[in-house]
């Protein structure tokens, strides 16, 4: 109530949070102060997120030099016990296992992902109905799926390296990390439209990829048809194999690093000190 400036994590949820929905009982007090709220996203620590130079990969690669990329899907398919194929998009999910973060609806589409020629592999743990349904899907599919339960930084920067495809399909999420690791690293984010994801990928809808605007897959509503319509984009670039490169290289050139935030941040004192 007394603040000069109040800052959150992203500008659409700066937005988000001025609701009922997200607001959690302050949203009347955060409205009334809107003039004073801004939202300045995360920053990625680029000389520990880069796959230029990531000693945790199997083999480096850049936006330029994309050629180790291959090398490190065959190595992640090898090493989650998937069948090792260049034709089959490879999505993934590194995350908390919970209802928030939009895992059952990730559940819900595995057989959608499969039939579909994809495959898919989950690192993560947390509510045990979704990690039971991730291994009876893993036990189904054992050359299509794979969950490796916990969390293992050496190996999510693995899982980004190798994979085609992020998901992130959260209810809510005020900005997140791992959408920004997934552009870095050309693992196109799919993504739900809310908070910080809304602020980081553009779709590849038609307009977006003719504005050449596009870097990853963005769905509306928090349900399993929505997602579903949202793969069926992935699936159609993936077919484009050309398309696909071009996104994934526009992905690899986005910006936000440390420096980028620590400017809006600088520039925001710059402003209270003059005030």
């Amino acid at each position: 109530h007394y603040a000069d400036r109040i800052t959150t994590v992203s500008p659409s949820y700066a937005r988000e949070i001025q609701g009922t929905e997200l607001g959690c009982g302050l949203e009347g007090l955060l409205s009334a102060r809107s003039e004073v709220l801004s939202g300045i996203l995360n920053g990625v620590d680029e000389s520990v997120w880069n796959p230029a130079d990531d000693a945790s990969i199997a083999r480096p690669y850049s936006a330029d030099k994309m050629s180790g990329k291959a090398a490190c899907k065959t190595a992640l398919q090898r090493e989650c016990g998937l069948e090792p194929q260049t034709r089959a998009p490879l999505f993934t999910v590194v995350s908390r296992l919970t209802e928030q973060k939009g895992l059952h609806l990730v559940a819900d589409v595995v057989t959608a992902i499969v039939e579909r020629g994809g495959q898919l592999v989950v690192l993560g743990s947390g509510d045990a109905v979704l990690e039971a349904a991730f291994a009876r899907a893993a036990k189904a599919h054992p050359r299509q799926v794979a969950l490796r339960q916990g969390y293992d930084e050496a190996l999510a920067h693995r899982v980004f390296a190798g994979s085609d495809v992020s998901l992130v399909p959260s209810r809510f999420e005020p900005c997140g990390l791992t959408q920004l690791y997934a552009l870095k690293y050309g693992s196109l984010p799919l993504v739900r439209r809310t908070g910080g994801l809304a602020d980081t990928v553009v779709d590849c809808s038609i307009e977006e990829l003719a504005d050449e605007r596009a870097t990853g897959f963005v769905f509306e509503r928090f349900d399993a048809a929505d997602l579903t319509r949202a793969l069926r984009r992935a699936f159609a670039l993936w077919a484009q194999p050309r398309d696909w490169r071009v996104v994934r290289g526009r992905a690899m050139a986005q910006h936000f690093g440390w420096d980028a935030a620590a400017a809006s941040y600088l520039a925001l004192y710059r402003e209270l000190l003059s005030a």
